[in-house]
């Protein structure tokens, strides 16, 4: 079992979480992205040496008997979750055996649009894809995709996908010093998700040793792109030690700035100062505000 599953892990996001790794024997995967974490490796469109479907259920009915208070079975790889050959086969497996345990995947978005793969996707509780870029040019550079791989056709998937998807869909962007940092990309991409309509967009940058490199960007450049994200729940995925400078807002400027875009509890706790936490509580008290918890991450919006 230890070879497919490895185990639960506390995430802020999701909760207690059981990942299975459909890749572990190597890296495989359709990108080389600059950033990953992972050494660098040859692209794929398929892998090879994958565990079989009974062998990864069998290791998951131990694991659920072992861990019964799970929030999350996640598939991951080390490369990517959708090139796994028997893929319908073992969402199938898992939905039968996983009770209310929520099931989400970890995917760059690569073959999202593939009817097939959209199917099998639909069975999920969560879907999580990357969306680095928009522009071809920083999507080439810094995803480094197989040779077919194009971004049009996977922003149009994405697309699609949500237009048949019920569960709650979650887009990634990955920001890279130099390649996808700049307020044109952001433009950009806010143009697309504005057409793609996911239910929470997570902002980061790396934080991890990349294979290439390749650097990060500041909380400050992250939280400037992220407000060109209108209208949008955006969440800013940011793991290093950071003491921010604190903000005033008052329950007018408050209601403003929830009204162009809804915040998180982490985004408010990151740039409220005390006066104006005491502001956004009353706010709540008055029902002028309310909760909303999005793939386990609790933002507030105007009522």
């Amino acid at each position: 079992m230890s070879h497919i599953i490895f185990g639960p892990i506390t995430s802020r996001r999701f909760g207690q979480s059981l990942g299975i790794d459909l890749s572990p024997s190597s890296k495989q995967c359709n990108f080389d992205c600059l950033y990953c974490e992972l050494r660098g490796a040859k692209t794929v469109d398929k892998v090879s040496d994958a565990p079989h479907v009974q062998e990864v259920l069998d290791a998951l009915g131990e694991a659920l008997l072992k861990h019964q208070n799970l929030d999350v079975i996640t598939l991951t790889a080390n490369g990517e979750p959708t090139l796994y050959p028997e893929l319908g086969m073992l969402v199938d497996g898992i939905v039968s055996i996983k009770k209310e345990t929520k099931l989400l995947i970890l995917s760059n978005g690569s073959t999202i649009a593939d009817l097939s793969i959209q199917n099998i996707l639909s069975k999920l509780d969560i879907v999580k894809l990357s969306l680095d870029c928009v522009s071809p040019k920083c999507f080439h550079k810094l995803d480094r995709a197989h040779k077919g791989i194009e971004i049009a056709e996977i922003i149009e998937g994405m697309k699609r996908f949500r237009t048949l998807y019920k569960g709650e869909l979650v887009i990634e962007i990955l920001v890279v010093e130099g390649l996808n940092d700049t307020e044109e990309e952001f433009k950009a991409l806010n143009a697309v998700l504005q057409e793609i309509k996911p239910d929470r967009i997570d902002v980061g940058t790396i934080d991890r040793p990349p294979a290439y490199a390749v650097k990060g960007v500041s909380i400050e450049r992250l939280v400037e792109l992220s407000s060109l994200l209108e209208g949008l729940h955006v969440n800013i995925a940011y793991k290093k030690n950071y003491i921010p400078q604190k903000r005033h807002f008052s329950e007018e400027e408050i209601l403003e700035l929830l009204k162009r875009r809804p915040q998180s509890f982490e985004d408010i706790a990151l740039c409220f100062d005390a006066q104006s936490l005491e502001n956004l509580n009353r706010l709540v008290e008055e029902k002028r505000l309310h909760v909303k918890n999005i793939a386990g991450v609790d933002f507030y919006k105007v009522v």
